[in-house]
């Protein structure tokens, strides 16, 4: 599945492994804490608990979108984003 990774971190150490860990997982980072890219089950669920294991649940936020090709193509940027057809060619064309 396509996938949007977000995740709100308080500690340095905490949000450079959290990085560490979706680019393991072949996500491309979008922004800072934003990361996209091609997750199947068992590896969404090996993220899950690698950031379980590291976040502060009371102060740290993550969360695991489930996208679409479409809803990736239908997204509007305002503003200083991300390049949504280099991130089409270099994540989605991968997985299609």
């Amino acid at each position: 599945m396509l996938a949007w990774v977000l995740y709100d971190i308080s500690d340095n150490k905490r949000r450079n492994l959290a990085a560490k860990y979706c680019k393991d997982k072949g996500l491309y980072r979008v922004q800072k804490s934003v990361f996209l890219g091609e997750l199947n089950k068992n590896e969404k669920d090996e993220l899950k608990i690698m950031m379980e294991d590291t976040l502060d649940t009371s102060t740290d936020s993550l969360y695991i979108f489930p996208s679409t090709n479409e809803f990736l193509y239908d997204t509007d940027i305002i503003g200083k984003g991300f390049d949504k057809e280099l991130v089409a060619n270099d994540v989605v064309s991968k997985f299609l």
